[in-house]
């Protein structure tokens, strides 16, 4: 990939483990969408996303498996997900076999890379606020049938905790799930909170019983150099964080 720029999770993973979390570098797309653009629904030219998805597919074992994303929870067996049954309605995959990649695409939305310590099962997790508060890494963990004491999550690139502005109904919302949540939200007045969406994802994980937790240290909006930021810029492409298993 030309002027290739991407991210590789930092974690105690098994070496079967391989996972790619793309930037806004390394492609074909123009401005607003410069570069490399891997969403085809967000009114980039089709064919410089098919070059961008193709530029990505050179570093991959086979073509991920591309979900229509909903900010629900649903998790695809990524194995199901292609050619015969392509983007599948959800916001999570799993993957028990080899050479089958998971795929979530984000640009602020948190993306949540998931594995085990013999390296038998992955997943990937989009986890914008909603889909968080309502319990996609919830979902994304059972769908890997494995005790969650031996799991092990990755946070990618997504909006930092000093620019997520929400407002009083989102604190709400999570704090009537877990009177805990509370610590996320900083009271920046007016209604007006700002949220650790990192936090969050960390406090989900830990009441789960999923205890190593890596990653969370990246700003989509403020990076913009290297990010795309659905809420800085609006009108913007998307970026791709991916696992799978190796033979």
């Amino acid at each position: 990939m030309p002027d290739k720029d991407w991210i590789e999770a930092d974690w105690p993973a098994p070496a079967r483990v391989r996972t790619l979390a793309t930037t806004r570098n390394g492609g074909v797309s123009q401005s607003p969408y410069a570069s490399l653009n891997l969403g085809a629904h967000v009114g980039d030219d089709p064919e410089a996303v098919a070059a961008n998805r193709a530029r990505l597919q050179d570093e991959l074992p086979a073509e991920p498996a591309w979900l229509t994303q909903v900010h629900g929870i649903a998790v695809a067996d990524a194995a199901t997900v292609g050619d015969a049954a392509p983007d599948a309605d959800a916001d999570a995959s799993f993957a028990r076999v080899p050479g089958v990649v998971c795929a979530v695409m984000t640009a602020d939305c948190l993306p949540v890379l998931l594995c085990d310590e013999q390296g038998r099962a992955v997943a990937a997790a989009h986890a914008g606020w909603r889909g968080l508060c309502d319990g996609v890494i919830e979902a994304t963990v059972a769908s890997m049938g494995l005790p969650p004491s031996e799991l092990m999550a990755w946070l990618g690139p997504a909006i930092g905790p000093d620019a997520f502005e929400v407002g009083a109904e989102v604190r709400q919302a999570f704090v009537e799930k877990d009177a805990e949540a509370d610590h996320a939200f900083v009271d920046i007045g007016d209604g007006k909170y700002l949220a650790d969406i990192y936090a969050l994802a960390r406090l989900r994980l830990k009441k789960l019983g999923v205890s190593r937790v890596y990653g969370g240290d990246f700003c989509t909006v403020i990076d913009r150099d290297r990010f795309f930021s659905y809420r800085r810029d609006r009108e913007t492409g998307r970026m791709a964080s991916l696992i799978w298993l190796e033979d």
